[in-house]
């Protein structure tokens, strides 16, 4: 944030002077750039999905000046019919982080403490001080493997929410876990993040009919290659559901765009390509793995289109920037626990080809 001084500071709202808002990942304009630092995926989005788009131009003279769908219908039941599950259970939003936010809003504002791991999306602990539960928030750490411990889960809260597969970590629960988690909360909203999950971990939107306490939120920015769209949106039973259609429709009726709603059902319509795309990018990540695991790298275990990786003896934030030097950007986190690691998002195999080839023949020769 710019340096605004706190005499200009008395215009803000109290709480706003404290926040410490989150920091999006790096979108540099520099030509030649590779870019592995933000999770986007390497591949474009179906044909179908740009044809949808230019349809919504060409056919109607009224595509801008009318609003859009408020409820967004069509995306929810294309959503529905791919998810199998009923309509009435699904929610969407302009990106899973306002899906998210709308979560935290309807649930976790409350006395009892919100559980999450303590390294995880580090937006959770930015909406905790958003809706002012920072102090009621309880952060539980990962294990020294980096993994939850589903036992510590089995507390006294006023929710939970985990991203799975973990970000940035790239390790995923499976369903028994996270069954095991709700079992033991029944009475606290149970929100599983799985931004990540169609490049390798099993969803837990099955168990949705099973749990009344359950919220599964997804996203099309990065399996559906959508970030440029924002487009999430959330599964659960209708009692939750509703919880969370009265506080969008609070805040901002009209989330999704025209395009946003064109493209993402043409997403949800063409499911082949969508399954080619990411069995692409789950081959890339394995060959990635085992290219740098030979170079000397450490990876954890991924399920994701990222890995997270550490190189013994060698300082993770110089070689980040050692990388940026030959125009590769990966994200780098300056925290506790992880300052040694690196996230890398998986590219097509020639990007990742150059990172290899840039890691072997110039920084590590």
């Amino acid at each position: 944030m710019p340096n605004i001084s706190s005499e200009k500071m008395r215009f803000w709202s109290p709480s706003v002077r404290e926040l410490e808002p989150y920091v999006p990942g790096e979108q540099p304009k520099i030509q030649n750039l590779l870019k592995l630092n933000t999770n986007e995926n390497p591949y474009p989005p179906s044909p179908k999905v740009v044809a949808a788009v230019q349809k919504v131009l060409e056919n109607s003279a009224d595509a801008l000046r009318l609003y859009p769908d408020p409820d967004a219908t069509e995306l929810k039941q294309a959503i529905a019919k791919q998810q199998r599950v009923p309509v009435e259970q699904v929610f969407v939003g302009n990106g899973s982080d306002e899906v998210l936010a709308h979560i935290f809003k309807a649930f976790f504002v409350q006395d009892k403490p919100v559980l999450y791991p303590d390294i995880t999306y580090s937006f959770y602990p930015v909406y905790s001080q958003f809706f002012g539960i920072s102090a009621q928030s309880k952060i539980i750490p990962l294990n020294d493997d980096f993994e939850i411990v589903v036992d510590d889960y089995k507390q006294a809260n006023g929710g939970i929410i985990i991203t799975n597969p973990n970000a940035p970590t790239s390790i995923a629960l499976g369903l028994s876990a996270i069954e095991e988690v709700l079992q033991a909360n029944p009475d606290s909203v149970v929100v599983i993040d799985e931004a990540y999950v169609d490049f390798g971990a099993e969803s837990a939107v099955k168990l949705v009919k099973k749990y009344e306490n359950l919220v599964v939120c997804q996203t099309t920015s990065k399996s559906r290659s959508l970030a440029g769209l924002r487009v999430g949106f959330a599964i659960a039973q209708p009692h939750l559901i509703t919880a969370l259609e009265a506080v969008k429709n609070s805040f901002n009726s009209y989330p999704m765009d025209r395009f946003a709603i064109a493209a993402a059902v043409a997403s949800f319509e063409d499911q082949d390509y969508f399954e080619v795309q990411c069995q692409k990018v789950i081959a890339n990540r394995e060959k990635l793995i085992a290219q740098l695991v030979e170079l000397g790298f450490k990876v954890l275990p991924s399920s994701a289109n990222f890995i997270f990786t550490t190189l013994p003896n060698k300082n993770a934030g110089e070689l980040a920037q050692q990388l940026r030097n030959y125009g590769i950007i990966v994200r780098y986190f300056n925290k506790p626990r992880i300052n040694q690691y690196l996230r890398i998002t998986i590219g097509t195999d020639e990007q990742n080809q150059r990172l290899v080839a840039t890691l072997k023949n110039e920084i590590l020769k």
